[in-house]
């Protein structure tokens, strides 16, 4: 877990560099704000906007491995960059463009990880709408551990207002329907 933590503030210090704009989501922001679970990848999220998208693949491919072949391709048809990292963990750059994720990465802030390694992640709120949305099964589960954990500290409202016209985009109303029977089963 310790060299997950290293490569994350590798690729922190990497965007910093830049002035990017960016923030960690998934596993590493659920160790901050849910139950921790075992995580094999840094994931993080990335404002390169719509169409300005290649300066920051090319420098991330320069300093990282692709994990899939033509691993720039791959990013501009998914909008997401697979790397690795020199020791091999996994880095999954999503490229962001929408309004929600700029305001995921505004939101952000930074949290000591162990090492003492500060790491810039996003709200608790966003990582519900964020795992909402991708709605696996296991995204249900790290959702019940946030709100578990932050019981009484979340911002429902912005929850739902964010999350909404996500689940109308994607078309998917059940999303909401889900997160509110989780939230009534887990919140106390």
């Amino acid at each position: 877990m310790f060299e997950l933590f290293r490569v994350a503030a590798d690729v922190q210090t990497f965007c910093e560099g830049r002035s990017w704009r960016f923030c960690f989501i998934g596993g590493l922001a659920l160790q901050r704000w849910g139950e921790p679970r075992e995580t094999v990848d840094v994931d993080v999220t990335l404002l390169t906007g719509f169409g300005g998208e290649e300066p920051f693949i090319g420098a991330l491919l320069d300093r990282y491995a692709g994990r899939v072949q033509d691993a720039a391709a791959f990013a501009r048809t998914n909008r997401v960059l697979l790397l690795r990292s020199d020791s091999g963990v996994g880095i999954d750059v999503a490229l962001g463009g929408l309004p929600f994720e700029e305001e995921v990465v505004d939101r952000a802030s930074p949290f000591p990880f162990p090492g003492d390694v500060p790491l810039r992640t996003c709200s608790a709120e966003d990582l519900i709408v964020l795992k909402a949305f991708a709605a696996r099964g296991r995204d249900w589960v790290d959702i019940e551990g946030v709100i578990v954990r932050q019981a009484g500290a979340l911002d429902w409202s912005y929850i739902d207002a964010r999350l909404a016209p996500l689940a109308v985009l994607k078309e998917a109303p059940e999303i909401l329907t889900e997160l509110a029977r989780r939230r009534a089963e887990f919140e106390r």
